[in-house]
């Protein structure tokens, strides 16, 4: 770590929590960001300012005039241009040394698994159910930490789930394998704040993954109320009988 590095992260290199040992692990890491809207723009955002070495940005779409209410990383000039491209100029303008990988499109199959395999640490902050659903079993599969946030109309929802702890559930164990029915922020709307706040605690899950400190979110749901600013948490088990996760009888 050079001196100006030694600057630049010096805010979060004084906890004690983290210090210098931390923040190399945080430049050493390798991130995968699946998906680039609302819960995308700031986890890029804040793990890109904390100092992660490499962020790999995946997304297929494109930066739409709706988005911008609530895709922080976004600006209006973007307007049509691949959020891949738009997301990694806004990173490299905020911090310049990040390494970033782009995937500008669906991932699936085994560029899935290629890309959740070249990483440290995956996010889920995509906003589909099969998307969601094909990440977990990747991250299942080759035991790599997920942080999954999700957000509508005005309640937010926050998780980890670490595959390489025997008592921690999959996003399968929580959500089950059935078709998707909850609508989409296109058809049932969103709050711009709650999908920052989500994205936010994302970033900071990611964060203590990464660095190895404080207490993970692994088996706990985070709810959370935007309406009346409540926050409530519930416990999440690993399912015994879970498609995805459970140990495959000898």
């Amino acid at each position: 770590m050079d001196d100006q590095q030694l600057l630049r992260y010096s805010r979060q290199i004084l906890l004690p929590q983290l210090d210098i040992d931390g923040q190399q692990r945080l430049l050493d890491s390798r991130v995968l960001i699946v998906g680039l809207g609302g819960l995308g723009a700031p986890v890029a955002l804040y793990l890109a300012a904390a100092g992660v070495g490499t962020l790999v940005l995946a997304d297929h779409d494109e930066v739409d005039l709706t988005n911008l209410q609530r895709q922080i990383i976004h600006q209006t000039a973007d307007v049509g241009r691949s959020k891949v491209e738009s997301a990694t100029d806004s990173v490299r303008a905020l911090n310049p040394e990040v390494e970033i990988l782009q995937l500008p499109r669906a991932l699936a199959g085994e560029e899935l698994i290629k890309a959740v395999a070249n990483v440290d640490l995956v996010m889920d902050c995509c906003d589909n159910f099969a998307t969601r659903q094909a990440v977990n079993a990747a991250c299942v599969c080759l035991r790599r930490p997920l942080v999954s946030g999700a957000a509508i109309r005005l309640e937010g929802q926050l998780s980890v789930f670490d595959s390489r702890r025997d008592d921690s559930p999959c996003y399968e164990c929580l959500y089950g394998s059935g078709e998707e029915t909850v609508l989409s922020c296109s058809e049932a709307g969103v709050i711009g704040p709650l999908v920052g706040l989500i994205g936010s605690l994302q970033a900071l899950e990611a964060l203590k993954l990464l660095a190895g400190f404080g207490e993970p979110m692994i088996g706990r749901l985070l709810l959370v109320d935007a309406l009346g600013s409540r926050f409530r948490e519930m416990r999440v088990r690993r399912d015994p009988a879970c498609r995805c996760c459970a140990p495959v009888a000898e």
